[in-house]
């Protein structure tokens, strides 16, 4: 997400079931125990005991030796030494060395193997839920014909560890947002450091402190962090202010797979033409909306502000403590957003950029030859738009923010929120949430004349500049792992519920975790998800505070629509006029 008030705020907790591959695992190890338990003349397979316990390890991130793989076999040393050996020969297991000298290794399951086994697991839980799940064969006749063994088909596959260990003195250090993405991240260490071959460790800042703490980081004779993470919004001063170093300056880009990233996202990530960072975050703010009460009240999804003024009118009862609508209108950053965004919603990005097909042109931002357009028809329809939302929301409004506005949606008290995919877990991971399983999910409601449109928030991670050199191979690879498919599947597994990649979104495992996923992919395909409207200009968190400000003093009524407009002008003006090059 983009800017989560001062404070880091308490996450929600994802559940900490197993994930289907350990249940199969574990249900084939039971199945291996029953049978040789059962009749004397079956004796343990040793090759299959032992890919087993090579996979646990990998997925528990727990260390695996050839002794201990030995063990796992069940069959004498000599005999289960042979088998080793004969996995190894086959490709089946990587050996990665523990110490200096190469005599001592871990053991990992291979590429082959991991491949091999993502296609019996799917494999064995058809099977199951078709002999003893009561899955018919007419469902699975119709997942085959409409693409589910397809897509069952191109699961991505767990993550594998790098052949050779990180060799990097004191390990990977990164710098992130206290979001409930990172935070998962941060869960993971153990089975990330197993990946790497190294120890990671990860500060966590609210959204303030992360900027000031990257600014201060760049001052220093070299980098405390290997990767930060980047809020998008910052990517044009990072740029400009040599916080980042150009990724095509120290890696081939064409290893992250560009065209696997929501096309917002890459874009978001580069300034000038060059990419500074790789999206670890596509988290759009979208209307989230209670599906169940909207059918109580016959109304369809709103596409419109009309729309959805008239839908959080009917829906808004606060003599039964719910209210129509929550959003950001806390003074400075959080209602600067929203001012940003809902002007977008009206046809109109907040800099004067070029239309182009699909929005509006974000290329040339770093020629520096921009003005500000907040005192404008689009801007006083967005400003009436926000005063009569006013009416419909909750009475503490004026001080609600990010977290603040999800958690009253989540316990039921508001029907429709505008919000960052983000923030999703704090319903869809609570079975005792009325929005669990009952929210729609829809881009921003467009005002007369517009499109509607999703915009993109979220981070990437960066290499700082000033980084050492001699540290700066291993950030690329750690990078690289971090932000891969894998990576992200992980992620999603674990409660995240931010993606910024194609391929992610159309694995199986990930659609069942949440409608959200595809929800998101399908905006993106339809060029909904756009992030012009808070274009990565050094200005940009100014001209969001100014905003903040001036339209605060609105909805307080200190000041009319027509008036905060033309404060919120000049001072973006003079602000933008400050920064430009003599």
């Amino acid at each position: 997400m983009n800017a989560m008030g001062r404070h880091t705020q308490a996450r929600p907790v994802a559940p900490q079931a197993q994930t289907e591959t350990l249940e199969i695992l574990s249900f084939l190890e039971e199945v291996s125990d029953e049978l040789e338990g059962a009749l004397d003349i079956i004796a343990p397979n040793a090759h299959l005991r032992m890919a087993l316990h090579l996979l646990q390890g990998h997925f528990e991130a727990k260390t695996i030796t050839p002794t201990s793989l030995i063990s796992a076999s069940r069959v004498p040393y000599a005999t289960a030494n042979r088998r080793m050996r004969e996995m190894i020969e086959d490709g089946l297991i990587e050996q990665r060395p523990r110490t200096k000298t190469g005599k001592s290794f871990s053991m990992h399951p291979s590429e082959k193997l991991m491949a091999q086994w993502m296609q019996l697991s799917g494999r064995i839980r058809r099977l199951a839920g078709t002999r003893f799940g009561g899955e018919t064969q007419d469902q699975t006749t119709r997942d085959y014909y409409f693409g589910g063994s397809y897509a069952a088909a191109r699961s991505i596959a767990p993550l594998r560890v790098l052949s050779e260990p990180l060799k990097v003195p004191g390990g990977i250090r990164v710098l992130v947002h206290g979001d409930p993405t990172f935070m998962v991240m941060d869960n993971l260490k153990r089975q990330f450091e197993q990946i790497v071959g190294t120890d990671i460790s990860q500060r966590a800042f609210s959204i303030d402190r992360l900027r000031e703490e990257a600014l201060r980081n760049v001052q220093r004779e070299s980098s405390r962090y290997d990767i930060i993470a980047v809020d998008l919004p910052w990517i044009g001063e990072f740029a400009e202010k040599q916080v980042l170093m150009p990724l095509d300056e120290i890696m081939d880009l064409t290893r992250l797979d560009p065209a696997d990233f929501h096309t917002a996202g890459w874009m978001a990530a580069h300034w000038g033409g060059r990419a500074y960072g790789v999206p670890a975050q596509t988290t759009p703010e979208l209307l989230f909306y209670r599906r169940d009460l909207f059918a109580e009240a016959g109304l369809e999804p709103p596409a419109t502000t009309d729309a959805l003024l008239e839908a959080a009118r009917l829906l808004h009862q606060p003599q039964r403590g719910r209210y129509g609508i929550g959003w950001n209108a806390a003074r400075g950053t959080a209602l600067g957003h929203t001012v940003l965004m809902i002007i977008a919603d009206f046809g109109q990005p907040v800099l004067d950029l070029p239309e182009i097909a699909g929005g509006f042109d974000t290329s040339r931002l770093a020629e520096n030859t921009y003005r500000a357009t907040i005192d404008t028809e689009a801007g006083l329809q967005a400003a009436e738009f926000l005063m009569e939302l006013l009416h419909y929301s909750p009475p503490d409004i004026l001080s609600m923010s990010w977290y603040e506005r999800m958690r009253p949606y989540a316990a039921g008290n508001i029907a429709m929120a505008y919000g960052y995919t983000l923030l999703a877990p704090y319903f869809e991971l609570d079975e005792s949430s009325p929005a669990y399983g009952q929210t729609g999910y829809l881009p921003h409601p467009a005002g007369p004349g517009a499109s509607p449109v999703a915009p993109v928030g979220g981070y990437v991670l960066g290499i700082p500049a000033n980084l050492s050199p001699e540290r700066v191979p291993a950030a690329v690879e750690a990078l690289t792992v971090f932000t891969s498919p894998e990576a992200q599947k992980l992620y999603v597994q674990n409660g995240s519920r931010t993606n910024p990649r194609y391929s992610v979104a159309s694995d199986p495992e990930v659609r069942r975790a949440s409608s959200i996923f595809e929800a998101v992919d399908a905006m993106s395909w339809r060029d909904e998800l756009q992030f012009w409207p808070r274009p990565p200009v050094p200005e940009i968190g100014g001209i969001i505070q100014i905003c903040g400000e001036e339209f605060h003093d609105m909805l307080r009524g200190i000041t009319s629509p027509r008036d905060a407009l033309r404060k919120a002008q000049s001072r973006a003006d003079a602000l933008i006029q400050s920064n430009e090059t003599p």
